[in-house]
C-alpha cells in the first residue's frame, strides 16, 4: 500500500518512513489510522517530511485500504446515535479549547484566529488572517450599527476587529471556559457581548450572522436543526456567512485519530449534507472554496508551534508534543493532498432583491 504512494520503508527520502518498532504493522492493521497516529505519538515511527507523506499516502487511498472491525463501530455508532446532541456540546471546548491560551498565543496570530486564513495577496500569518476578516465584511455587506452574531466566537477577536473597523455591535457564543474568558476581556471597551451558551438556546433577531470554524463540530443529525435556529435568528433582509472544512464524500464521522484526541465527536459536512439542510430554510446565495490556504496556514501554525516548543515544554509532555505535531502537519497533508475543502457560503432567507453581487469577494 505504501508502494502506491511512493512512501518506502527505511527509505532516505524526506517523507519516507523509519520504523522503529516492527509492533507497529500489526496495531496498524488491527487499528487502522487511529493506529498511526497513536503509534506516532508513542514514537515507533519517524519521518522527517511527515506533511510530505501524509499527502502522498492521502492520495493514495491509504486511509480507505485500512478500516479494521473497529472502525465500523466507529461508524455505527455514529448513524444510530446523535454524538453532537446538546447534553454533550461542552466535550470539545473543555478538551480542545481549553488546552491554555499559551499554546494558542504561541501557534496562532495576535488577533488568535483559529481557523482557515485568506492569503490573496498577503505574506505573513497577520495579514491573511485580517483579509479573512475583511473578505467575510465584505460578504455580509457590514454597516455601522448593524447586530451581528458570531457562532463560536473564540478568543473574540474577529468580533473586535469587526466592531472597530466596521461599526457593528456584537455578540459573540462560545462553548469554552478559556475563550469566554479572554473574548470578554479582549471586547471589553466595545459593544460586544460574550457568552457560555450552545446554539440550540439562542432567541433572538440579529442583522447578520457568521460561524468561523465551528460546524465541524454541529454534526449531521444537527444540520437542519442548525440552519432553522439561524434562520429564526436572522432578520429578513438579514445574511449569514459559515465558514468550515468540508468534505467531498457524506460521511457520519470523522478520522478517529482526530476525534479522539482533538476534536471529540468533530465530522466535516458534504455539500449533500449542507444543501439538504438548507433546503427550504435557507437561500445559498454564494459558495466559495480555497482549501489550499488551509495548508499554508497549518504549516505556519506549525512552525510557530515548533518554534515555541522550547517555552511551551514545561507545562506539555512530549506525548503531547508529537500528538500535535501529528495534528498540524497530517491535516496539512491532508489539504495539499486535495481531499478536504475550505468552505465560505453566504445565505439568505428569502433571496437578495436584485440579487447577491458584493464587490471584490474573490
Amino acid at each position: 500500500m505504501l508502494t502506491a504512494a511512493d512512501i518506502r520503508i527505511g527509505g532516505d527520502r524526506p517523507w519516507d518512513v523509519r520504523v522503529l518498532n516492527n509492533d507497529l504493522y500489526a496495531r496498524v492493521v488491527a487499528e487502522g489510522m487511529l493506529g498511526v497516529g497513536e503509534t506516532y505519538m508513542d514514537g515507533w515511527w519517524e519521518c522527517e517530511q511527515l506533511d510530505e507523506m501524509i499527502c502522498r499516502a492521502f492520495r493514495a487511498d491509504f486511509h480507505r485500504q485500512i478500516r479494521p472491525f473497529k472502525y465500523l463501530l466507529f461508524v455505527l455508532q455514529a448513524r444510530l446515535t446523535n454524538l453532537q446532541r446538546q447534553a454533550r456540546a461542552f466535550q470539545v471546548g473543555h478538551e480542545h479549547y481549553d488546552l491554555g491560551q499559551d499554546l494558542y498565543r504561541a501557534m496562532l496570530d495576535k488577533r488568535m484566529i483559529y481557523s482557515c486564513a485568506y492569503w490573496k495577496d498577503a505574506t505573513s500569518l497577520e495579514e491573511a488572517q485580517q483579509h479573512k476578516l475583511d473578505l467575510i465584511a465584505r460578504k455580509l455587506e457590514l454597516e455601522p450599527g448593524m447586530k451581528v452574531l458570531d457562532i463560536g466566537c473564540g478568543w473574540g477577536g474577529s468580533l473586535r476587529y469587526l466592531s472597530e473597523k466596521y461599526g457593528i455591535t456584537g455578540t459573540g457564543i462560545t462553548i469554552s471556559s478559556d475563550q469566554f474568558e479572554l473574548a470578554t476581556e479582549v471586547c471589553k471597551d466595545l459593544p460586544i457581548e460574550i457568552r457560555v451558551q450552545d446554539y440550540r438556546d439562542l432567541n433572538e433577531r440579529f442583522d447578520r450572522i457568521f460561524s468561523i470554524g465551528m460546524f465541524e463540530h454541529v454534526g449531521h443529525k444537527n444540520y437542519r436543526g442548525y440552519l432553522e435556529v439561524v434562520r429564526d435568528c436572522l432578520e429578513p433582509d438579514g445574511l449569514f456567512l459559515l465558514h468550515t472544512i468540508g468534505s467531498k464524500f457524506s460521511q457520519a464521522r470523522t478520522d478517529p485519530w482526530l476525534t479522539r484526541y482533538i476534536f471529540p465527536n468533530g465530522m466535516l459536512p458534504s455539500p449533500m449534507q449542507i444543501s439538504m439542510a438548507a433546503e427550504g430554510r435557507l437561500n445559498i446565495e454564494d459558495w466559495h472554496n480555497f482549501p489550499q490556504d488551509y495548508e499554508r496556514t497549518l504549516m505556519c501554525w506549525y512552525e510557530n508551534f515548533e518554534s515555541a516548543w522550547g517555552e511551551l515544554r514545561a507545562d506539555y509532555s512530549e506525548r503531547f508534543f508529537r500528538m500535535w505535531r501529528y495534528y498540524l502537519l497530517a491535516c496539512a497533508g491532508g489539504f495539499r493532498a486535495g481531499g478536504n475543502q475550505l468552505w465560505q457560503i453566504v445565505f439568505s432567507r428569502n433571496g437578495v432583491p436584485g440579487g447577491y453581487r458584493p464587490d471584490g469577494v474573490r
